[in-house]
């Protein structure tokens, strides 16, 4: 093959783009250096003069890269559904047999579901049919993982409304909350203190939350809160009119969009 050929600016950016999807040892062994830095300088020259393209494929990489995102959700929540709906690590509030399940992945110090804890718990007094599963996806830091190490542990004692009212303390409690203020909190609600510093000590509970963590990495949740309703995902908080909306679209047609 003759370098020359690649006259047009239009030709080296593609000949270029060819050469980068090919593999390793094949590019290496096509070009010598000096065309390869032919080729570079060419493609720079391209991309300066058309600088649409560079916005058109990191466009196209998104699409794509929230296609997988979509595909990965919908394998995880069919095959990994009851590690999602019905795991025992898992506290379960509101009504157990309810007929829809809202699913939050949530963080003690995560500001946005400090928020949203007003809104579900809108939709559990309003909603007497509804089942809320809490999973503790502790991912700011080392204090939030010891908060839900204490509310992993605090499942041997505090069940249902219980829990919940723990859960709701805890959550809306101000500033930085960890090991110290989650003890605090379940044994102002009547917890057996030492019975629960007993149970932190079960290598159960990093168990469940690495299953927390495993179920949210083939997710690809990267933040809290993060939703599942129905067979869907959601990521970020909701307003409460629109998580309304999505669950009585459940109940009428299966889907969160009718």
């Amino acid at each position: 093959m003759r370098f020359d050929v690649w006259t047009s600016t239009a030709c080296a950016a593609l000949f270029a783009a060819c050469a980068f999807f090919l593999p390793a040892p094949s590019r290496a062994a096509e070009f010598s250096n000096d065309q390869k830095a032919e080729i570079g300088k060419i493609v720079k020259e391209y991309l300066l003069a058309n600088p649409d393209v560079v916005k058109d494929a990191i466009e196209e990489l998104d699409k794509r890269e929230k296609v997988a995102e979509a595909s990965a959700r919908e394998t995880t929540l069919t095959k990994q559904a009851d590690k999602l709906f019905n795991s025992p690590n898992q506290a379960v509030v509101g009504n157990p047999d309810g007929d829809v399940t809202l699913v939050e992945f949530f963080d003690y110090n995560c500001g946005y579901c400090k928020q949203s804890l007003t809104n579900v718990a809108k939709l559990i007094d309003s909603d007497p049919k509804l089942r809320v599963v809490l999973k503790d996806f502790a991912i700011l830091g080392p204090d939030s993982v010891e908060a839900a190490e204490v509310a992993t542990a605090l499942h041997h004692q505090f069940k249902g409304q219980k829990f919940w009212e723990f859960h709701r303390k805890l959550l809306s409690a101000r500033g930085h909350v960890g090991k110290a203020q989650a003890i605090a909190a379940a044994k102002e609600l009547g917890a057996d203190v030492d019975q629960l510093e007993k149970d932190l000590k079960s290598p159960s509970i990093h168990d469940a939350l690495t299953e927390v963590g495993k179920l949210a990495d083939d997710l690809h949740f990267n933040g809290t809160p993060s939703w599942i309703l129905g067979k869907e995902a959601f990521v970020g908080g909701l307003p409460y009119a629109e998580m309304k909306t999505k669950i009585d679209n459940i109940r009428k047609c299966g889907k969160s969009t009718c």
